[in-house]
């Protein structure tokens, strides 16, 4: 299960280092601004936000009439309850997990992983589009059509940069063209779907906790700190919840194995290249994964728990920095 997720086996040192350091400074960015405007609710709902997100992105749904699956992303949602940068670094935190605990996605292509799912969806399509469409208040109907443009948005510029990560690396057999007419397409679906997916959360979630969104934020005066609490432990029991019946999910390959099996007939490609930074990236993350493939039935729990742990760990950092400042001050 790893829907959009780079292998080492796509990427060149070069392209790795570039999508490296252009991820570490958007983490960079996200931590600064996160550490002048966080609120202190905000922490603890990075924190079981990115674990809702983990344990709902192990869930795979098939894609009718492609023997294809895809999984949500989750930019977009996060974005709506946490802002653009906050979300963005919950997003990394989660896919730093997945790399790092369960080898889903590759070492080297980490950086690529960042910027393919978390910087178009947070960074790039939640600003541009579901910010300036959506209203406050607003119609089902609304919800549905600005979610389905953005998260379609976002999935497509993830979708086209793999690829161009990918050509541009120069280690594979995968022609720019043919790449692209695969890969967008089934992305269009998934993003169809979590498109869907997104509407329906939010939708709940104005009808009954609108605060928490950020654009009702603005209009709304700061509740108290003991609803945000309720909150957290709900969304932090159905994360676990969802982790729980990961087993169900599909086991289709997803977008961007299916395109690269109706390329070249398999739905991965081998790491070629005996460079040492290959090999060293692998037993790094070999050494690391304690579930590699996820390949016990706890391991939506562990990741969803690991997720929060983090999450709060680095947002717990930054409020400490904070006060320390303002102390100073």
């Amino acid at each position: 299960m790893n829907d959009m997720h780079m292998a080492d086996a796509l990427v060149s040192p070069p392209v790795a280092v570039a999508a490296g350091v252009s991820a570490a400074i958007l983490l960079a960015i996200s931590a600064n601004k996160i550490k002048k405007n966080q609120t202190d609710h905000i922490v603890p709902l990075m924190g079981v936000m990115g674990a809702f997100i983990f344990a709902a992105q192990m869930i795979n749904f098939s894609i009718p009439g492609t023997g294809s699956s895809g999984h949500i992303v989750g930019g977009v949602l996060l974005a709506c309850v946490l802002g653009p940068w906050a979300a963005f670094l919950t997003l990394t935190s989660v896919l730093i997990v997945q790399c790092l605990m369960f080898a889903d996605g590759g070492l080297m292509a980490l950086g690529c992983n960042i910027l393919n799912m978390g910087a178009m969806t947070c960074l790039v399509a939640w600003p541009l589009l579901y910010k300036p469409l959506m209203k406050r208040c607003a119609s089902f109907s609304r919800i549905l059509w600005v979610s389905i443009l953005t998260c379609v948005v976002g999935l497509e510029l993830g979708a086209v940069a793999v690829t161009i990560e990918t050509v541009a690396s120069g280690i594979t057999v995968l022609p720019l063209a043919k790449f692209l007419w695969f890969m967008l397409p089934i992305h269009l679906a998934i993003g169809i779907g979590e498109g869907l997916a997104t509407a329906a959360v939010i939708y709940v979630v104005q009808q009954y906790k609108p605060e928490l969104l950020i654009q009702t934020k603005r209009h709304s005066p700061v509740r108290k700190r003991r609803s945000y609490a309720k909150v957290t432990l709900i969304v932090a029991l159905v994360a676990f919840i969802i982790g729980w019946f990961s087993w169900v999910a599909s086991s289709d390959p997803d977008g961007l194995e299916w395109s690269i099996a109706k390329i070249t007939g398999h739905t991965e490609i081998a790491t070629q290249h005996p460079a040492v930074v290959y090999q060293t990236a692998e037993q790094i993350q070999q050494s690391t994964a304690l579930m590699p493939d996820y390949n016990t039935t706890y391991s939506g729990v562990v990741g969803a728990a690991l997720v929060i742990l983090i999450t709060a760990g680095v947002s717990g950092l930054l409020r400490y920095k904070r006060r320390r400042i303002d102390e100073d001050e």
